[in-house]
């Protein structure tokens, strides 16, 4: 038996999908389960700068040429 699939069932099934991984994607991102994770991450473009009341490791180095 062969089915014979033409360009708009394709385009259909590609639609489909996108649209079950987008409502997946939604659910696990506003899960209320997940929002520790989430506060960890938020603040990880801060992890590597030196926190205030310790002193910095090295002398600041100038920017000028």
């Amino acid at each position: 038996m062969v089915i014979e699939m033409s360009a708009g069932l394709i385009r259909g099934l590609g639609t489909v999908v996108v649209f079950v991984a987008f409502v997946g994607l939604t659910l696990w991102v506003f899960n209320r389960k997940r929002n520790p994770e989430f506060a960890e991450a938020r603040l990880l473009p801060f992890a590597d700068e030196p926190q205030p009341d310790t002193p910095p490791a090295s002398e600041p180095r100038s920017t000028r040429p």
